[in-house]
């Protein structure tokens, strides 16, 4: 199996929390010499949120997630082991996913953040799980809204105009991640 990353794209903006810097990556996995998988990553970086401040998502608000609606609905709480694992397996070793002084102190959560792509993941294995193995031709997601370790996260999906449109909320309605799929 090999990956090569290609970076396509730096683009930098000006956004409400200041300076941001947009980074578009390519990433093309081949297995025996042929393309099985594309994949493009958009990926923002910004300045450190001042010290004291709070970063997203907002306190827990009162609200409710109600998956009326949906065709499939599975809730979960991620754990700490599972955080660590996925770093583990994807080299990720952002300290927001696996220490909570640093992620609450330095970055202003209330919590360790579940990777985005952990939540993609997940989304991907309620389609699986509803729709069978391989079922999915196309999918794409944008990450909304952390997803906090240790509070209880919905993943939703649905049919939509011959697709499927997937979602992440948290247990107070804030959307976490939006998703479609082919």
């Amino acid at each position: 199996v090999e990956r090569r990353s290609t970076v396509l794209s730096v683009t930098a903006k000006t956004g409400g929390s200041g300076p941001l810097v947009f980074v578009e990556v390519e990433h093309l996995t081949s297995g025996n010499g042929a393309l099985v998988v594309r994949e493009v990553q958009s990926l923002v970086y910004r300045d450190p949120a001042p010290a004291g401040s709070l970063s997203a998502p907002p306190p827990m608000g009162e609200a409710h997630f109600d998956p009326s609606g949906w065709d499939a609905h599975r809730a979960l709480v991620p754990q700490e082991p599972l955080l660590f694992r996925y770093s583990a397996l994807t080299f990720n070793s952002h300290r927001i996913h696996y220490d909570l002084a640093y992620a609450t102190g330095e970055e202003g959560y209330r919590g360790l953040v579940v990777h985005g792509p952990l939540t993609a993941t997940l989304l991907l294995d309620l389609a699986r799980r509803e729709l069978g193995d391989n079922a999915l031709k196309s999918f794409a997601f944008r990450g909304m809204s952390p997803a906090i370790c240790g509070e209880m996260l919905h993943l939703v999906l649905r049919s939509k105009n011959a697709a499927w449109e997937l979602g992440a909320f948290a247990a107070d309605g804030r959307q976490v991640m939006s998703a479609s799929a082919n």
